[in-house]
């Protein structure tokens, strides 16, 4: 207790000393803890947005020829065919799994007085396991109901709230009736659509023309990024040449593959991460040399007053113990108020940014969430900290322990 109240006495007599010190240590783990926060409500919003689909799949848009092939100009639209369905299912079966597609339009539903104007997708049983879809109630599309065009609807909750309806009931979709068969979670940041039986909506809407909307599949065996590029040269040139467009164009037929996305992202994060702790360990390390500094300052300043506590007895321990442990009471302190601070500023962040949406035209997107940082990583910086300070102190400290008191006396 005796220790204690003649530390807290030397305190009050170096007040901008020991805030200085404190300052120090305090802003080291603030940064650290805020731009580690930071960087993981970035990775965070990424990673939501990747786990909305299946890494082992891809969708296959048509698209616009860049280069003349064959007498035929480029800038040609390339829509996909029934019979490119049929090539991906009977020529790949060595990696792809189940073939599905997906045609999309747009259409009033109505029920009783209420009414929805929104995108309708035909698709297949697969879509669901491609984009996670989340049932709530009900089921959703199978197999039975394209082979047999059953004229049926997965509605979002948020539509069936619309609505005013609820599963079984049938709803009106333009002048057809289509039978409400399952309710799905609709994705917070995402816009809403209807799923029915692509060969339905296919029927009604579409007709009148061989575009097959666009073609979606998953896959296996293809577990390395040059796997993956070899499987993409060889499917698009194979399509190329179903529509009569150069072997080496990629714009005629653009693929989206889950997996090599993933993979580009994981490097991207990787980066980050990395890039992060580096800031964070110099902005912890420069909070390190000012309590250095400070330190080697207060034991200088102090050597006149460890020289009369020799002269009268004090032994080497006894001073050795005294810098040591103001070091770890003044670091422990102000290193547990930039945790503090720091965790509050992360919470702010996850309250305001957080919560923040940008839409892309496709969906909303989510570029900040839950920009934390665990526990653990809070309470070893202030470890770390607290070392630091402790070593920084206990340097100076033993070398004033040796001094002999007679020098002591003699400085300035």
């Amino acid at each position: 207790m005796e220790l204690l109240n003649e530390i807290w006495q030397t305190a009050r007599r170096n007040k901008l000393r020991t805030t200085l010190t404190g300052f120090a240590v305090a802003w080291g783990i603030f940064m650290l803890i805020v731009l580690l926060g930071a960087g993981n409500g970035l990775i965070n919003a990424n990673l939501k947005q990747s786990g909305r689909f299946l890494s082992s799949s891809m969708v296959v848009y048509g698209g616009y020829t860049s280069k003349p092939y064959q007498g035929l100009k480029e800038g040609r639209n390339i829509r996909l065919h029934e019979r490119d369905m049929e090539i991906t299912e009977t020529e790949f079966t060595q990696n792809i799994d189940e073939v599905g597609a997906q045609y999309n339009t747009s259409a009033t539903i109505s029920f009783g007085q209420q009414y929805i104007s929104t995108s309708i997708s035909g698709v297949y049983p697969n879509h669901t396991k491609i984009n996670k879809v989340e049932m709530l109630q009900g089921r959703f599309i199978n197999e039975n109901d394209v082979k047999e065009n059953r004229k049926v609807l997965v509605l979002g909750n948020k539509q069936v709230k619309e609505l005013k309806c609820q599963i079984g009931d049938f709803v009106n979709v333009g002048d057809f009736a289509f039978k409400v068969v399952g309710v799905y979670k609709e994705n917070e940041n995402g816009r809403a659509e209807v799923f029915s039986s692509y060969s339905a909506i296919k029927r009604i809407f579409g007709a009148n023309t061989d575009d097959a909307g666009r073609i979606e599949f998953t896959f296996h065996g293809l577990s390395t990024e040059k796997a993956n590029e070899d499987f993409e040269k060889d499917y698009r040139r194979r399509l190329n040449a179903e529509h009569q467009a150069h072997p080496d164009d990629e714009d005629a037929v653009w693929l989206w593959n889950r997996f090599t996305q993933n993979l580009q992202m994981e490097k991207g994060i990787g980066i980050i991460r990395t890039a992060l702790w580096i800031v964070g360990l110099f902005t912890l390390l420069s909070g390190i040399v000012g309590v250095s500094n400070i330190m080697l300052i207060t034991v200088k300043e102090r050597t006149h007053e460890f020289g009369i506590r020799k002269a009268i007895g004090a032994k080497p321990w006894s001073i050795l113990k005294l810098i040591i442990t103001e070091s770890v009471i003044i670091t422990t302190f102000f290193g547990y108020i930039g945790m503090v601070l720091g965790v509050a500023a992360n919470e702010y962040m996850d309250a305001t940014i957080g919560h923040e949406t940008i839409d892309t035209g496709l969906f909303k997107a989510t570029m900040f969430l839950n920009p934390t940082v665990g526990l653990d990583v809070c309470i070893e910086a202030t470890l770390v900290m607290i070392i630091a300070g402790t070593i920084a102190g206990l340097i100076p400290a033993f070398k004033a322990s040796r001094i002999r008191p007679i020098e002591a006396l003699r400085a300035d």
